[in-house]
């Protein structure tokens, strides 16, 4: 009796794919706080990693799935770069304690129009990223006539 292929999530390659990508995102992410501090209290470094990974992203998904059915190369990319990479690089939890110290700081209003900010601007971003991604990938007899 044949066996059924392992889940992606348990084959040690695409384990290895998603930590390698995780790392450079990580990296990536600690050098742009390093070289962003806070403006007058905001965050900016988190801000900026949060929507700029939001529209990467939505670009990388949009643009696999435009595409069809996930090739090998497509998911090579989804788990390097969308789960990997960007998984490293975004960082929801940073949000949070820097939202929770800016209340504890008491600056409510700054927490609030913070962390809402983020998640309106990130949902803007990922929606714009999709449609990027989308007309980038669109096949080449939908683009039109080329000149």
């Amino acid at each position: 009796m044949p066996r059924s292929p392992r889940p992606l999530h348990l084959r040690p390659m695409a384990i290895l794919i998603v930590f390698v990508g995780g790392a450079v995102g990580t990296v990536a992410r600690f050098g742009i706080a390093a070289a962003l501090p806070p403006v007058h209290g905001w965050p900016i470094a988190t801000l900026i990693v949060n929507i700029v990974g939001a529209f990467l992203l939505g670009a990388l998904l949009g643009g696999l799935a435009r595409r069809g059915d996930e090739s090998r190369r497509g998911r090579t990319l989804r788990l390097l770069i969308g789960t990997g990479f960007m998984g490293g690089f975004t960082t929801y939890s940073t949000l949070a304690t820097e939202t929770a110290g800016l209340f504890g700081a008491g600056d409510g209003w700054l927490a609030a129009g913070y962390s809402l900010g983020t998640l309106i601007m990130g949902l803007a971003a990922s929606l714009a990223g999709i449609a990027a991604g989308t007309a980038i990938a669109r096949p080449r007899a939908d683009r039109g006539p080329t000149r």
